[in-house]
């Protein structure tokens, strides 16, 4: 197993209870209910992600670059995607004046996820 990828699961994991949980309770009288939905998708698409970056660690023993590509593309996806759905849902709290910015980001995101689950795909193809 690859302690690197182990602890940024794990980070990626506990962050996302604590959202999930911020979203469930506090965010409901702050924002709007499309707001909600905004938010919950970040949170499912990081647990998604972090479960996918848990599961590249029992590859992790191979010295395989796929393994690393889908690393940092699961990572990344994580930031740019979910984050960038965390900043769009509290946009208007937060009086975010950059979001034609942020909207942008959030498919090279989904599009780092889905080069992660090609670099999978091709790492257990390769996999003896």
């Amino acid at each position: 197993m690859n302690k690197r990828i182990i602890l940024t699961a794990s980070f990626f994991g506990a962050v996302a209870v604590l959202l999930g949980a911020f979203g469930a309770h506090s965010l409901k009288g702050l924002v709007d209910e499309h707001s909600i939905e905004i938010w919950q998708k970040g949170v499912d698409y990081q647990f998604y992600h972090t479960f996918a970056l848990l599961y590249l660690a029992t590859f992790a023993r191979y010295r395989n670059k796929l393994i690393n590509i889908a690393y940092f593309c699961f990572t990344f996806g994580i930031i740019f995607f979910s984050g960038s759905l965390y900043l769009l849902a509290t946009r208007s709290m937060f009086n975010i004046a950059f979001v034609n910015i942020i909207g942008p980001i959030t498919p090279i995101g989904g599009l780092l996820f889905f080069l992660g689950w090609v670099m999978l795909f091709f790492a257990a193809v390769k996999d003896k």
